[in-house]
């Protein structure tokens, strides 16, 4: 099955976790076989509390700055970083500067159990 977007074809779905976070379900689970593949975007001055998830994530950062925790690092990620938060270990992020951090979040079709360690 052949599909074609664009990303402002998509609407963003505010999120309730955190402050400023937002989403878009670029590719479903009904539309991929494989694969969710998700864009995240957290607001200057917005954050994603500590949480984890029972799927992996693996991540690319479009554009901003943020700290973002994983397991016990902390560090700072920007445009063109690449990630992989295991299954199960917590991760949370904060924005750094003036931009908006936004990422991409490709996970497995399978269920996927959020849960949030902070808020």
């Amino acid at each position: 099955m052949f599909l074609h977007k664009t990303l402002d074809s998509v609407p963003a779905n505010p999120q309730s976790a955190g402050k400023g976070v937002s989403m878009k379900m670029l590719l479903s689970p009904d539309e991929s076989p494989h694969f969710a593949m998700r864009n995240f975007r957290i607001e200057a001055g917005g954050h994603m509390p500590l949480h984890t998830n029972t799927v992996e994530h693996e991540q690319y950062v479009i554009s901003g700055r943020a700290r973002v925790v994983v397991g016990e690092e902390s560090f700072e990620a920007k445009s063109g970083d690449v990630l992989l938060i295991p299954a199960g270990v917590p991760h949370s992020y904060e924005t750094l500067g003036d931009e908006a951090y936004s990422f991409l979040c490709l996970v497995p079709k399978a269920p996927d159990t959020i849960a949030l360690l902070s808020c």
